[in-house]
């Protein structure tokens, strides 16, 4: 199995625990860590995404299902609100953290398997269904990414409420 696959898996894990454990501010910047995250990323390993047919199905989907997980792990296992000094803050436990590692540790099963025990099969289901190396990976890339993205949206609303009651106040002043 490639150390790419490795890197890529342990990076999203370490950036979204670091952020998220324990009680954190909330804030546009740790909001936007993940894309910036992502522009890491794919540049240096997503090569040749599909454009066509069934390998860009398969990366809209495993997109689609990585925001899916993100939005579980954002809303299921995370709270957001205002602390007693009225700071934006997030709260993740040990049930969030649980849920980032089995899907990372699913995902990096998946790879292991593929190269190591069900390969062959797994050949023969992408030349049938016309999606390369590149495609799979890069769906699982995406997948990994479109999580940590969907996670940080849980902050969105939270943060446009902060900004807008900030902004009145800041008017009322003004106008004060």
């Amino acid at each position: 199995m490639p150390a790419s696959i490795w890197i890529v898996n342990l990076f999203v894990l370490a950036v979204v625990l670091q952020a998220d454990l324990g009680q954190r501010k909330v804030s546009w910047l740790r909001m936007l860590r993940p894309f910036a995250a992502g522009l890491v990323i794919v540049p240096f390993f997503v090569q040749s995404p599909q454009t066509s047919g069934n390998g860009l199905l398969f990366e809209v989907i495993a997109t689609a299902a990585g925001a899916l997980l993100g939005t579980i792990a954002g809303f299921g296992f995370m709270r957001v609100g205002v602390n007693a000094q009225g700071r934006l803050t997030s709260k993740a436990g040990i049930a969030y953290a649980a849920f980032w590692v089995l899907v990372i540790a699913a995902r990096l099963l998946f790879s292991y398997g593929a190269y190591n025990w069900y390969g062959q099969a797994l050949g023969h289901w992408m030349f049938s269904n016309r999606i390369t190396v590149d495609g799979l990976t890069d769906g699982l890339i995406f997948l990994a990414l479109a999580m940590a993205f969907s996670r940080s949206a849980r902050f969105l609303p939270a943060l446009l409420r902060k900004s807008m009651s900030h902004s009145t106040v800041s008017s009322q002043v003004a106008q004060a």
